[in-house]
């Protein structure tokens, strides 16, 4: 089973290498993802001391 995650993930990966329009909208998928965590990190750790 290790040997087939690993070949699916070369796969994917060489997928990616060759399709600059795949790459382009996993990277904004991944930035949008860590963009909303981080705002709910902030958010929630703020408090009202203010």
């Amino acid at each position: 089973m290790n040997k087939m995650a690993l070949a699916a993930l070369g796969i994917g990966a060489a997928y990616l290498m060759q399709n600059k329009g795949a790459r382009n909208k996993l990277m904004k998928q991944v930035e949008t993802f860590t963009g909303m965590s981080m705002g709910m990190n902030k958010n929630s750790g703020t408090g009202t001391s203010s």
